[in-house]
């Protein structure tokens, strides 16, 4: 898993230097309205200069008026590591033959082979195909017309909408049985199952948003909109309800974040990670909040303010029943600080209760 997303994670570096609005992407543009192939590798690595074989070391800055005119040429071409410089052109790429590649045409097989040997990225451009291919250690991705990523990002972000508002009606219902005192393992892990879910969204999002550039700047803005505070309040819940005290709550986080689409739909599974157990009746059992979340919705109060609380009462119940002078008794709250506690908490509940009914 750590492996697949390291992987993942260089793919979208490698997709980020072909986005749009860079001079990378504006000369492999111009080869491919040119209909014109190419192979093109990025990165001078000791690796990639042992399979160099003839052609010409040239050494200039990158433009994309000389991609294109290089690219003339049947050879490769390759570029330093940031693009910068183009170094070679015109040359021939020895690659060991024992490397296995699905790929049919000479270019893409090449092209294939070297990203694998050399962990570099390397672009080739079907002349017949006229399409953009991107390689990477064992990853491939197609370079996709900008309209049609616009197309399924702004999809995206209709589906983005959908699912978070789902979540704020479940985040508003563990809030109003949080006053109550009447929460269940089940609203808990139905909440961190739709935030799970949004941030699944939200990470699909990102990869149109590094395919798109300086497209994708709109798409960007309208996503962090959308799920501003969602990651926060998120571990919020879960510190609130964890019983899995001897795990590092960063390893509950990725426990978590590590469930399959299948796995997050059983919310036994949640419970588990938890602590819960995962017998059936176990989304069946009462808890309480230790009082994070709804503490961190408070304006102008520290979190080490909110952490002596905690430490004080223990449970968000009996903060909530502390009179004033009780809170005004905790390190680091005063008279005042008090009082603003115990109308903070009576604003935020009197919200709740009428978002409840809307």
């Amino acid at each position: 898993m750590k492996e697949s997303r390291i992987e993942e994670a260089q793919l979208f570096e490698a997709i980020k230097m072909v986005a749009p609005g860079t001079h990378l992407r504006e000369g492999l543009e111009n080869v491919l309205k040119a209909k014109t192939g190419a192979l093109i590798v990025v990165g001078d690595s000791e690796d990639v200069r042992s399979m160099i074989d003839g052609g010409f070391a040239i050494n200039v800055d990158f433009s994309p008026a000389y991609l294109y005119e290089l690219c003339k040429m049947d050879g490769a071409i390759v570029l330093s590591s940031d693009s910068k410089k183009i170094l070679y052109a015109n040359t021939q790429i020895m690659t060991d033959p024992s490397i296995f590649s699905a790929e049919t045409g000479t270019r893409h097989r090449t092209a294939e082979r070297v990203a694998k040997a050399t962990g570099q990225v390397v672009i080739s451009i079907s002349q017949r195909r006229h399409i953009i291919t991107l390689y990477r250690g064992y990853s491939k991705y197609i370079v996709q017309d900008t309209n049609k990523i616009l197309t399924k990002a702004n999809q995206a972000i209709q589906t983005l909408e959908k699912y978070k508002s789902v979540l704020d009606q479940a985040m508003i219902n563990l809030s109003a049985l949080e006053f109550e005192d009447l929460v269940t393992v089940y609203d808990v892990t139905t909440v961190i199952q739709r935030t799970e879910m949004v941030i699944k969204i939200v990470h699909e999002i990102e990869k149109y948003i590094y395919e798109l550039g300086n497209e994708g700047r709109l798409v960007n803005m309208q996503m962090e909109e959308l799920v501003a505070n969602v990651v926060e309040d998120g571990k919020h819940v879960i510190k609130d309800y964890n019983l899995n005290l001897e795990v590092e709550e960063s390893n509950i986080h990725k426990m978590i974040h590590g469930l399959s689409s299948e796995e997050l739909l059983d919310l036994s599974s949640i419970a588990k990670i938890l602590g819960y157990g995962s017998n059936v009746n176990a989304l069946d059992i009462a808890v309480s909040p230790r009082g994070y979340r709804i503490l961190n919705k408070i304006p102008r109060l520290p979190l080490a303010v909110i952490d002596n609380l905690l430490k004080q009462f223990a449970s968000f119940q009996k903060i909530l029943k502390a009179s004033t002078d009780q809170l005004d008794d905790v390190e680091g709250i005063g008279e005042v600080r008090a009082r603003a506690i115990k109308e903070g908490l009576r604003r935020l509940q009197e919200q709740v209760l009428l978002d409840r009914h809307i």
